[in-house]
């Protein structure tokens, strides 16, 4: 039997039929969604350029096309 502690509140967790792992309610798992998509979460590092996109400057044949260069 696999137990662990929820991120969020700490309670004590068992694995096994808790369909929430590793939080310990749904209630939890909402809060840690919550914190990814407001960014509270974050990966420590540099921050990306995101001044100019590659890809998007290429031409591809399916680009060519819709200009009207093909």
């Amino acid at each position: 039997m696999v137990e662990g502690r929820c991120p969020i509140c700490r309670k004590q967790v068992l694995r096994e039929g808790n369909r929430w792992w590793p939080f310990c309610s749904d209630r939890c798992e909402l809060i840690d969604l919550g914190r990814w998509a407001t960014e509270a979460y974050r990966i420590p590092g540099e921050a990306a350029d995101l001044e100019g996109n590659v890809a998007e400057e290429q031409e591809f044949p399916s680009n060519q096309a819709r200009a009207g260069k093909a």
